[in-house]
């Protein structure tokens, strides 16, 4: 039924935080690395992320923001829809502390009281323009596009990690028997050009790869707990590293999962993907146009300089579309 409870997931790091830094450097295996390197930087506009939910999304059921146990000051705890949750609130105390996306991630089920139907997303993914329950869950089912896509990418790690889930993928499923199953969720209109992807992986016997959306991601939690109970040592192990490990898994084991065993709804893509720093000026028109219900703003490699010029332009866009405060501001 789709009138079941949806919940949003969003996962945030406080990278300014001189207690966080402190710890991060005690276990970090590169004693001479920048605490404040990209990957952790705040660009200062987490609460566009609450604004847009609240107007575009007001339908949804609890928003679960999950950290370390750190909060922005302007937070309003108290909003009724609301629940903050630390990692140690639901991750086992040996996965703990952890400076990786991927533990938090692989254990989002074990949250206290998350529906079965929930949408997570990263503090990079913004909703611009309004959204729909049906945009991320149909028949009770997660709405998502399965496209074929071979790996590819410069970074080692990220692409050890993709190869490792495929492999996963790959032991559990038969190509030739989930497109006999379910041919018409993987050759969809609604796919539009990205059909030519799956089209040109048909011919290999093994699943390469999907397209990963860099946007906000509906799951099941019964997905998390089936793919736990198959495949535990393997998501166990991820889950122990304090950093991202060429060994590691990530959460789109469970989209995958979904994907072949059928369990989605086929729909078209309606968020942006941005790499901010190829083209600021771009990112900001289509955060000003709100063409795309959602946009995910990838962070890239700039100086300081650069950061803080971008970080104004973009923040100053969202002021223009959601200049006022939501109930989740003081």
């Amino acid at each position: 039924m789709d009138n079941q409870k949806i919940d949003f997931v969003i996962i945030w790091v406080d990278g300014n935080d001189p207690e966080w830094q402190k710890e991060k450097d005690k276990y970090s295996p590169n004693k001479n690395t920048d605490s404040r390197n990209i990957r952790y930087r705040d660009w200062d506009n987490l609460k566009y992320w609450f604004r847009g939910v609240e107007k575009y999304a007001p339908w949804v059921n609890k928003i679960y923001f999950v950290t370390c146990g750190h909060y922005p000051e302007w937070l309003n705890k108290d909003n009724p829809k609301l629940v903050c949750v630390k990692h140690s609130d639901y991750m086992p105390k040996e996965y703990l502390p952890t400076f990786s996306s991927h533990p938090i991630e692989l254990n989002l089920h074990r949250i206290k009281g998350l529906s079965e139907q929930f949408v997570y997303f990263n503090d990079d993914t913004f909703i611009i323009n309004s959204v729909k329950p049906t945009d991320f869950f149909r028949n009770s089912k997660p709405c998502s596009m399965a496209v074929f896509q071979p790996v590819t990418g410069s970074d080692e790690t990220f692409v050890s990690v993709k190869n490792n889930v495929n492999l996963v993928i790959n032991r559990h499923f038969h190509k030739k028997e989930i497109l006999k199953k379910n041919l018409e969720k993987y050759l969809n209109i609604r796919y539009g050009k990205f059909n030519l992807s799956t089209l040109c992986c048909m011919p290999y016997n093994r699943i390469l790869g999907f397209h990963e959306a860099h946007s906000a991601t509906p799951y099941l939690k019964s997905t998390f707990n089936e793919v736990w109970e198959k495949e535990f040592d393997l998501l166990d192990n991820t889950s122990k590293h304090k950093f991202r490990n060429s060994q590691d898994v990530n959460q789109y084991l469970f989209e995958n999962w979904q994907f072949c065993s059928g369990c989605f709804y086929p729909k078209g893509s309606h968020s942006k993907f941005i790499n901010i720093f190829n083209d600021v000026d771009y990112a900001c028109k289509m955060i000003k146009s709100r063409k795309y219900s959602m946009i995910c703003l990838n962070d890239g490699v700039a100086n300081d300089n650069e950061f803080i010029d971008a970080k104004n332009k973009i923040n100053n866009s969202f002021e223009e579309i959601l200049p006022e405060k939501s109930s989740f501001e003081k």
